[in-house]
């Protein structure tokens, strides 16, 4: 009786994911055998993750279910006919077959002829009346019926190399190359590593004077060009010669001395060889000392010369050594040898000596040593002040002068109008002069005050400077005057005489005066009308309004008058041009009073009206 293949998936745990989906192993197997069912084919088998485990999963699964299908037919068949005769041609033989060479699961068939039967409660195989057995890669669980998967892996029965990792299946197991196979190899489909012959490929980096020969995991340029014996080549091909006098050891004979040549080396006879400080006699048999002080050059270069043999040396004079090594005299550096006690600023060194000098500010003192302070002051190097100080020197300036930033020594005259509180220093203008400054009032008008600063307005009214008619009152103001003439309204009367001058404070009163029978004069309750002239003079800008005049009456807020009541009126009859001012009726300890207020500057004359039932004011 012959058995067809059962083919099973194996399932691993974990996460498999891509973006921001995540699926298990599970999923992707259950998803596998879901297709397989629903379409009985695993050809177009949609991916539900762009994980490459997935995939494979996903297509085990399936294959799976198809085989397993078939795998069941088949041993129905075989438990019916005995034989799978009937399947060799079919569909399920042909990928059957091919699933199972591809995760090596053996295929065993039972002895033909041998009938043997368990009553079909065997998972696998029937090995005996009664007795069941498992396919290769399972194990018999304790039922005796079932079959359990070996896990080659765990149990370390799998045969994977080195740098493969072993991953368990359902009755096998695969190898999966773990590491790279790193730069000149590449992965066969055996999952093995394979040098790469960079020669063949052409990718080599070989110049057209080298040969590319491929080695293990690289490859090595070789010159095409060979060098000759006495030449070694080197990386880029060229023929260097080979030194043998030094790379040999002992290449000539004794008494002989090595001479290197191109390519080659020659050996030459050892004649006599005389040390420094000594030269072949004239029979040529020996060394005698040379005398280097009787010599054409100059050796001590200016000291005394004393020969010894084989040598010389010299006697310096003061401030020089000798270096027996360069066998000179040499200057010592007295500035270096002594810091600090030769000189009390700076040290200079000099041939044989030193020197020493002062820094800015000081001179050199008679025992050429010690620095003594110098008096810049004395050269004028400031415009105007100077100050003498030790090592150095001061500048300064006069009053109204500043000295300047740029070289510290030239006085610049200070502007006191441009300063920020130029605009107060003088009332009206400020000019600059040289180291000072000046102040300056209007031509008309004013006269600078005896403090230079202020400027006084000039009563043209007093000293007579006006040009007023006699019929008209000069009222001075500031910085000029005004011709006022002021008539009484109709059916009032002037009381006094019209002043030449009128005061900040005069006052010209009219009284009612009716002509016989004006029956609306005498019931008019205006009894009297009071002209009062009043100068604003203001040199200020007002930020807010601000209260200028304060007029008070005497007329109480509750009285009789005439068996009626009082009504006080304020109001600005002329002058308020801009209307830059307004007036304020209040009461104030029982009579009415009134403010008048404003907020520009400037001279101006205004004439107010004050009116009750019986007295009105302007």
């Amino acid at each position: 009786m012959a058995l067809c293949v059962l083919l099973l998936c194996s399932l691993f745990g974990g996460l498999l994911g891509q973006g921001g989906e995540h699926f298990s192993l599970d999923d992707c197997c259950k998803h596998g055998q879901k297709y397989g069912n629903n379409h009985k084919e695993c050809t177009s088998l949609p991916l539900i993750s762009g994980s490459p485990t997935c995939r494979i999963v996903q297509e085990q699964c399936c294959v799976t279910v198809l085989e397993d299908n078939m795998c069941t037919i088949g041993i129905n068949v075989a438990k019916e006919q005995g034989a799978c005769d009937s399947l060799l041609t079919s569909t399920c033989e042909t990928k059957t077959t091919k699933v199972c060479l591809y995760l090596s699961v053996h295929i065993y068939v039972l002895p033909a002829g041998n009938h043997v039967f368990c009553s079909g409660k065997c998972a696998h195989l029937c090995v005996g009346n009664n007795t069941c057995g498992c396919l290769k890669g399972y194990k018999l669980r304790p039922d005796g019926k079932s079959c359990e998967d070996i896990n080659e892996c765990l149990l370390g029965s799998s045969n994977c190399r080195v740098g493969e990792r072993c991953i368990n299946t359902e009755g096998a197991f695969r190898c999966i190359r773990e590491v790279s196979c790193g730069t000149g190899y590449e992965l066969t489909e055996s999952n093995n590593c394979k040098d790469i012959d960079e020669c063949e490929t052409g990718i080599h980096n070989c110049g057209q004077q080298f040969e590319c020969q491929n080695t293990q995991g690289s490859f090595r340029c070789i010159p095409k060009v060979k060098c000759g014996n006495g030449f070694i080549q080197d990386a880029l091909g060229n023929c260097i010669d080979i030194n043998e006098c030094v790379t040999q050891t002992s290449p000539c004979n004794r008494g002989h001395i090595c001479i290197n040549t191109v390519g080659s080396y020659i050996c030459q006879r050892n004649s006599v060889n005389c040390g420094r400080g000594y030269h072949l006699s004239d029979d040529g048999t020996r060394c005698v000392d040379i005398d280097e002080c009787k010599g054409p050059q100059e050796v001590c270069s200016g000291h005394a010369c004393i020969n010894q043999l084989g040598s010389y040396r010299c006697e310096c004079e003061t401030g020089y050594n000798f270096n027996s090594i360069t066998r000179l005299c040499e200057d010592i550096n007295e500035c270096r040898h002594y810091p600090g006690r030769l000189c009390a600023h700076k040290c200079e060194n000099t041939p044989g000596s030193y020197q020493c000098s002062c820094t800015t500010g000081f001179k050199l003192s008679s025992d050429g040593r010690n620095c003594d302070d110098l008096n810049e002051c004395e050269s004028n190097p400031c415009s105007q002040e100077c100050a003498n100080v030790y090592g150095s020197y001061q500048c300064y300036c006069r009053r109204g002068y500043q000295l300047s930033d740029i070289d510290a020594m030239t006085c610049e005259d200070i502007d006191e109008c441009a300063l920020p509180t130029g605009g107060h220093i003088c009332s009206y203008r400020c000019h600059n002069t040289p180291g000072s400054f000046h102040c300056s009032c209007p031509v008309n008008g004013y006269t600078l005050a005896i403090n230079g600063r202020s400027c006084q307005d000039v009563d043209e009214c007093v000293t007579g400077r006006h040009t007023c008619a006699e019929s008209e009152s000069c009222f001075n103001i500031q910085g000029g005057f005004r011709c006022l003439s002021f008539d009484c309204p109709h059916n009032y009367r002037r009381v006094g005489q019209t002043a030449a001058r009128l005061e900040r404070s005069d006052t010209v009163r009219c009284v009612k005066s009716c002509q016989p029978n004006d029956i609306a004069c005498v019931l008019d309750p205006t009894h009297s009308v009071a002209h009062t002239f009043i100068s604003l003079p203001t040199f200020r800008e007002f930020l807010r309004p601000e209260e200028i005049v304060f007029l008070r009456t005497t007329v109480p807020v509750y009285g009789s008058y005439h068996l009626g009541g009082y009504d006080v009126k304020f109001e600005i009859l002329e002058g308020n041009v801009e209307n830059a001012f307004d007036i304020l009726k209040r009461v104030e300890n029982g009579v009415y009073v009134g403010e008048q207020g404003g907020i520009v500057g400037g001279t101006f004359l205004l004439l107010l009206s004050v009116m009750d039932e019986g007295i009105a004011c302007h």
